[in-house]
């Protein structure tokens, strides 16, 4: 018998010891909000039944952990696989341009490139709503509104959870972590200021702005010069123009050289391609780590 709500968490994060993190606190914040709610709606129906009597017959409906374990961990495997590469080539130079058919490379490329937008938000959103929470704690108001950006950045990093998910195919939470309806503004505000994981994500927000312009920068850079190598022969065939210009003189690439700037500008952008699959992993095991929490 459980008396009281930390207790039942405590034996269902025993229940998922060897499950996913995420998944882990997915499972709580939906035990927390179930059970919350219930034992609420039950103390207002009934005040004179004690809260082990009321949340024992909440858990006989919603599940023992082990039960809630169970059906989260088959759930789970039901789930449709993370992004993995179809066929994986034995040989090297086959893993090498396999890089093209494999989602994660993909995935990890066009999140380097969104990486920059949503850093430069998350950045401003961050230092905007830390500074205008501070300057407005001396006023009355102050404390409100500090309330709500603490929430903002609750939602945006469960919405950055769900990007990097279905880009990186990393799990990551999906479901907010749940906060109790009842408590005052005040309390909840203290709630959030002494939770880490508040602090992480905000952590998160700025590293995520050097992050953007670091991965955004590289993609350019390597897409640019691997776009003029291979363009250098449709530039001096077909154009007349010198793929190098200084000082008023246009210098030619002799055409012998010309299959070898093909060629360099394809293993250039695979070689990054490549790179963008390793940067993705990294990233996602770096959102993890801040983005979800650690269940005590």
């Amino acid at each position: 018998m459980f008396n009281t709500i930390e207790e039942y968490l405590d034996a269902l994060k025993t229940e998922m010891k060897d499950a996913d993190p995420a998944l882990v606190q997915d499972a709580q914040a939906d035990a927390r909000e179930h059970l919350s709610t219930a034992l609420v709606v039950a103390r207002e129906s009934n005040p004179d039944t004690s809260e082990p009597n009321a949340l024992k017959k909440i858990i006989e409906e919603y599940g023992s952990p082990e039960e809630t374990a169970s059906a989260y961990k088959e759930v789970e495997r039901r789930t449709s696989p993370l992004l993995k590469q179809a066929v994986k080539p034995r040989s090297a130079l086959g893993r090498f341009f396999g890089v093209y058919t494999d989602p994660r490379a993909w995935g990890g490329l066009f999140y380097m490139f969104i990486a920059f937008i949503t850093g430069v938000f998350y950045f401003t959103w961050a230092i905007t709503g830390v500074s205008v929470s501070v300057s407005f704690l001396i006023f009355i108001f102050g404390f409100p509104f500090a309330l709500l950006f603490l929430l903002s950045v609750r939602g945006l990093a469960l919405l950055e959870g769900r990007l990097v998910e279905a880009l990186l195919g990393v799990r990551m939470p999906r479901r907010p972590l749940f906060s109790h309806q009842g408590m005052k503004w005040f309390d909840r505000l203290k709630a959030l200021l002494t939770d880490k994981a508040t602090w992480l994500m905000l952590v998160y927000m700025i590293i995520q702005f050097v992050l953007g312009v670091v991965y955004f920068v590289s993609i350019v850079t390597v897409l640019s010069f691997s776009l003029s190598f291979i363009a250098i022969p449709v530039l001096q065939e077909w154009f007349g123009q010198g793929a190098i210009y200084n000082n008023g003189l246009r210098f030619f690439f002799p055409v012998w050289s010309y299959p070898l700037l093909v060629l360099g500008g394809i293993l250039l952008w695979t070689t990054f391609m490549n790179i963008a699959r390793g940067v993705g992993q990294l990233h996602g095991k770096m959102a993890k780590w801040l983005l979800v929490s650690e269940q005590d």
